[in-house]
């Protein structure tokens, strides 16, 4: 911090943005993180950039800019939190951290919209968020949401994105994984949106995760991850489920804890900055966060072995929490590299976010959908069979976005290829 803002009052003292002054105070307004922002490049306006952001921030704490400004309130929520700009940025501004600080001291003085203190709401109580789920399986297996896809507007991608919620049927056999144990305990993360859209994908984990000589146990008391919480500035709540997570991993006594959604292992890879303040839960949280592996980081350290014959056509889109959030890019490329006759195709702006974020594709769905329109015509130039990424969110918002399209690229996580690549090898 130099000298002139460290001797400036803050004007929003005991808030969370107030504990964010040092990472603010890194910026130096290089502008390196202009070309990573989709929304300075959706609106070339340069309060939609990083930098203009965090002068917002700066702005709040130096007392020259009131947390109810309408202004400040539509440059902060209209910003994805891809943390591109932490890739980019040459000083280190942890700016993921900054904008749920900036959000959540926000919050204290202006309510979140209605619909995003719903959603967070019922993610955060697994007695409504379970019905609920299993009521959108329901409404999936009938057909009905791909035929209501083609409805304009936000309720016809909405239905677009359960229709293509359900993981492709790639083989007509399964497996039983033979693996010796040798690599340790894991515990799967279930998941929220994971276990109650994508369960054949969890269970695809556990396969292809025993089959590469993993114990896999279970930790039940596990709740949602409190990623959409505390992007949204719902700490409290995000710390809440933080808490009931660690106490699940660890009575499961596992060495590891496997992730296969990306937003989900970046935020419990963050456990320990989230309680860093909580004498009770500290040390328990950042113990847990170093046990946290993204699923391809596990599988690329076994090998992984090899499978059958698929003989596809892929491309690949590095979602933003597991390539800028957790700066993990080589492993899912080399997970897909050992599936036999699988053709991986370069996809333009891989790095790139593709609008989704979360609950913002609810909250800002036109944006979300400009952001989304590049990365749409990037994957169609592949002329690939299916793009794969690891994150639920992005599996939806790219494959609705393709199936309004009417494009014939279809989305699928790369454990469900590994996966698929093992049972075309059983016998």
């Amino acid at each position: 911090m130099n000298e002139s803002a460290s001797s400036t009052p803050c004007a929003v003292p005991g808030t969370p943005l107030a504990g964010a002054v040092p990472g603010i105070m890194t910026c130096v307004h290089c502008g390196f993180c202009l070309q990573a922002c989709p929304t300075y490049l959706a609106l070339g306006d340069e309060n939609d950039s990083p930098r203009g952001r965090i002068l917002l921030m700066r702005s709040v704490v130096e007392g020259t800019l009131s947390l109810d400004d309408p202004a400040l309130q539509e440059h902060i929520d209209r910003c994805l939190g891809c943390r591109g700009c932490e890739t980019a940025c040459p000083s280190g501004v942890p700016y993921g951290q900054l904008l749920e600080a900036t959000r959540a001291t926000i919050a204290q003085r202006v309510p979140p919209p209605g619909t995003a203190r719903l959603l967070l709401w019922i993610f955060a109580h697994a007695i409504v968020l379970r019905p609920a789920l299993l009521a959108a399986r329901v409404l999936r297996a009938t057909g009905l949401p791909r035929a209501l896809s083609r409805l304009r507007g936000r309720l016809g991608f909405a239905f677009a994105m359960l229709a293509v919620s359900a993981p492709p049927r790639l083989v007509r056999r399964s497996y039983r994984p033979h693996g010796s144990r040798a690599r340790g305990t894991v515990a799967l993360l279930r998941g929220c949106v994971m276990d109650g859209l994508f369960a054949a994908t969890n269970r695809a984990t556990e396969r292809t995760l025993a089959a590469n000589d993993y114990d896999v146990v279970r930790a039940p008391g596990q709740r949602c991850c409190g990623a959409l919480h505390a992007h949204a500035g719902d700490l409290r709540g995000a710390r809440a489920l933080a808490r009931a997570n660690i106490a699940a991993f660890e009575r499961s006594g596992a060495a590891a804890i496997a992730v296969n959604a990306s937003g989900c292992g970046a935020i419990m890879k963050e456990y320990g900055h989230l309680l860093h303040d909580d004498p009770a839960w500290a040390s328990r949280a950042a113990a847990c966060a170093a046990r946290v592996r993204d699923v391809s980081e596990l599988l690329a350290s076994a090998g992984p072995r090899p499978g059958g014959s698929l003989s596809l056509r892929i491309t690949y889109d590095a979602p933003c929490h597991l390539v800028h959030g957790q700066r993990i890019d080589r492993p899912p490329r080399a997970v897909l590299a050992r599936i036999p006759n699988l053709t991986l195709v370069p996809l333009t702006d891989a790095d790139q976010c593709c609008g989704s974020a979360g609950i913002y594709n609810l909250l800002q769905p036109d944006l979300s959908q400009q952001v989304l329109a590049p990365k749409l015509a990037n994957i169609a130039a592949t002329g690939a069979d299916f793009v794969a990424t690891g994150n639920p969110g992005c599996l939806m918002h790219i494959g609705a976005g393709l199936l309004r399209a009417g494009l014939r690229t279809r989305v699928v996580h790369p454990v469900d290829l590994l996966d698929a690549s093992y049972a075309a090898a059983a016998p």
